[in-house]
């Protein structure tokens, strides 16, 4: 089939929005797979505060395996496409990538505007909400423990820096990210379930500015009927198609 590209203009202001689905094409199991890293674990045991409290020696243990996967695998050509359409946009455009994504698949294809709105695998903070440490790179520790490590300023459980269930998203970043939508042009949703909150509402703050809205999705998401244009397939076929320099 022959898709023509996105009428994008080197001066234009986009916004691009990717989830689980384009990760999900390199191999990155899902949430929502059956049979992925999920299923083994209640997600009261491995995704919230209450569950790190209770056993953090094996809320280590499946951040290290989750990790261990994220290095295993390489970014697809969606991935490749969203770096070289910052690229296209670098000297005239404004560009922004909101990643519901941990895994770092994005920054090693070459994104460099990226608001990780959800966390990092590859960084840890102290658990003390008194702490001044802040964040600690992965830099700076093994990926595996034999013991939960401690924090270097107060001594505190350090903990995967992941927005975990029940949690609020990082005040600075998701403003910044509500900011960049309020002024682009183009906002496109990449591999979403639609259904997360409050990212899934981000298309409204698009629409409220009168952006043009894509969608790029394996399948309808549950906020489907918010993007006036709707490409279903995978990302990596369709990025670079869709997008130039992609």
């Amino acid at each position: 089939m022959n898709l023509p590209p996105l009428d994008i203009r080197p001066d234009s202001s986009v916004v691009l929005l990717t989830g689980a689905g384009i990760s999900a094409e390199s191999g990155i199991a899902t949430f929502r797979d059956s049979g992925g890293l999920w299923e083994q674990h209640d997600v009261s045991q491995v995704a919230t505060p209450e569950g790190f409290r209770s056993n953090p020696g094996l809320v280590w243990r499946f951040y290290s395996e989750r990790r261990r996967q994220a290095s295993l695998v390489h970014p697809n050509p969606g991935h490749f496409a969203v770096s070289a359409l910052e690229q296209f946009l670098a000297s005239r455009g404004r560009f922004t990538l909101v990643t519901q994504n941990v895994d770092g698949l994005h920054q090693r294809a070459g994104s460099q505007r990226v608001l990780a709105v959800h966390g990092s695998l590859f960084k840890t903070r102290c658990s003390s909400s008194e702490c001044a440490q802040g964040l600690c790179s992965w830099e700076d520790h093994s990926l595996h423990f034999q013991d939960v490590p401690l924090c270097p300023g107060c001594g505190s459980m350090l903990r995967p820096d992941i927005v975990w269930f029940g949690e609020y998203l990082d005040p600075a970043i998701e403003s910044a990210a509500r900011e960049a939508i309020a002024d682009c042009d183009l906002f496109l949703a990449i591999g979403t379930s639609g259904a997360v909150w409050p990212v899934a509402g981000y298309v409204d703050i698009a629409l409220a500015r009168g952006a043009r809205t894509v969608l790029v999705n394996l399948e309808l998401p549950a906020n489907a009927n918010r993007f006036a244009e709707v490409h279903l397939g995978k990302s990596a076929d369709l990025l670079p198609r869709l997008l130039p320099g992609g």
